[in-house]
């Protein structure tokens, strides 16, 4: 049997941090998609700090983050989780000091279409304390993140 070619997508990640916190989520009604950054695929023509700046938007409803850094550029296989995909991701760190409730939800429109809207647990952690499971690889880079939050 000959291996399946693993499609390539650009994603962005977004580390975004208020002080020393880090805004993770998690899918209401699929928890096996584990706890997650904020991001997404990012559009023909888009750069990565304005496809980050609008995943935040769709995602979260959060908007007025600032721009930090693109910390990295990786690839990542999904063939783990049973996906013949290769992301190309740039993981993009924004800051934010808007209010927020400590914990929140949103409801993000289903891009793929004809389905209903998706709803996502937002909440801030500790950049100190011990994090929790990040699933895909998400916390690759939460020790060079805690370096540059303050």
């Amino acid at each position: 049997m000959e291996p399946q070619e693993s499609r390539r997508t650009e994603k962005v990640l977004v580390y975004l941090t208020r002080g020393r916190s880090l805004l993770l989520f998690r899918h209401v009604h699929h928890p096996e998609a584990g706890v997650q950054v904020p991001g997404g695929t990012i559009k023909p023509g888009e750069g990565p700090v304005a496809a980050a700046h609008r995943e935040l938007a769709e995602e979260a409803g959060l908007t007025g983050a600032r721009f930090g850094r693109v910390m990295t550029r990786y690839l990542y296989s999904m063939a783990t989780y049973g996906r013949a995909e290769l992301q190309d991701r740039t993981l993009v760190h924004l800051t934010y000091d808007g209010d927020t409730p400590p914990r929140w939800r949103h409801a993000e429109e289903d891009s793929e279409g004809g389905g209903a809207p998706i709803d996502f647990e937002f909440f801030w952690h500790d950049l100190d304390a011990i994090p929790p499971e990040l699933i895909a690889g998400h916390g690759l880079f939460l020790s060079q993140l805690r370096q540059l939050a303050s």
